[in-house]
């Protein structure tokens, strides 16, 4: 059951910051290997971003990527969120009774890492249509799929199975920081607002004080890891599927900093 409400419940928030998960994709793929001052600015911020798309590709522009974002939600968060429960009902995240902040990293980045990896094909396809766009306002590689189906067949049978799950080598760590640093944070936040008596326990406040603290957190430790799974998964490959910008994850994190300094692009979900 927890992987049914895990997932229903990502897959409702997906409805609502879709749009954000456009913007940010193409935030992060703005200058992608370029120096500042030496490409053009489409997207100046958020909330020119969100003004420049609406515009030029149509208020059905800020929702690109939805159906394989929901699918993913639903698989991800579904296989995180019911695994880490799994194991917290079990026992394994305590020590003497208290929340144990090593084994609840550990078991929040087991439970993302097999997420991820069961996620990464939809995620894949989930990026290139949100970065695809009209050329007047296009960053980053553009794939020109018709949609969640046919970008999965062409994938296929251009790359066969294993092309599906190109880029999962940085959904991994991104993934499995992020979760580690949710599942982790929140436990902990939860018993310190208990502890404080913030609110009475037991209250639907401690969980959302809870939850804030930890988004804070998570939004900091993967911000990094996210930028670079979004370049990995969209950048151009050649016909034995191999990438054209980067060989891997440190390769393309190192390129990053090389080249574009150390400008963070931070993700809003």
């Amino acid at each position: 059951m927890d992987f049914i409400l895990g997932g229903g419940a990502a897959c409702g928030a997906c409805l609502f910051t879709n749009p954000l998960e456009v913007v940010k994709t193409r935030m992060q793929l703005q200058g992608e290997l370029r120096s500042r001052g030496t490409y053009q600015v489409y997207y100046r911020n958020v909330f020119h971003a969100f003004y420049t798309i609406g515009k030029v590709d149509g208020l059905t522009g800020l929702q690109k990527g939805l159906v394989p974002g929901l699918f993913y939600q639903f698989v991800m968060n579904g296989v995180r969120l019911g695994s880490y429960a799994i194991i917290e009902s079990a026992g394994h995240i305590h020590t003497d009774g208290r929340v144990s902040a090593l084994k609840t990293t550990v078991a929040g980045a087991l439970a993302g890492v097999v997420g991820a990896v069961m996620g990464s094909p939809v995620y894949l396809v989930k990026t290139h249509l949100q970065s695809q766009s009209t050329s007047s306002i296009a960053v980053g590689h553009q794939y020109k799929h018709e949609g969640m189906i046919h970008a999965l067949k062409a994938i296929y049978r251009q790359h066969g199975v294993l092309g599906l799950w190109r880029g999962s080598s940085a959904a991994v760590p991104r993934v499995s920081v992020g979760s580690a640093t949710q599942l982790s944070t929140f436990s902990s936040s939860k018993e310190l607002v208990v502890d404080l008596q913030v609110f009475p326990e037991g209250s639907w406040l401690v969980a959302l004080s809870a939850g804030m603290i930890s988004s804070v957190v998570v939004v900091l430790a993967m911000t990094p890891f996210d930028v670079v799974s979004t370049r990995l998964y969209n950048q151009p490959v050649d016909l034995q599927g191999k990438g054209m910008l980067y060989n891997g994850f440190t390769d393309c994190f190192s390129k990053t900093l090389k080249k574009e300094e150390t400008h963070i692009r931070i993700p809003e979900t």
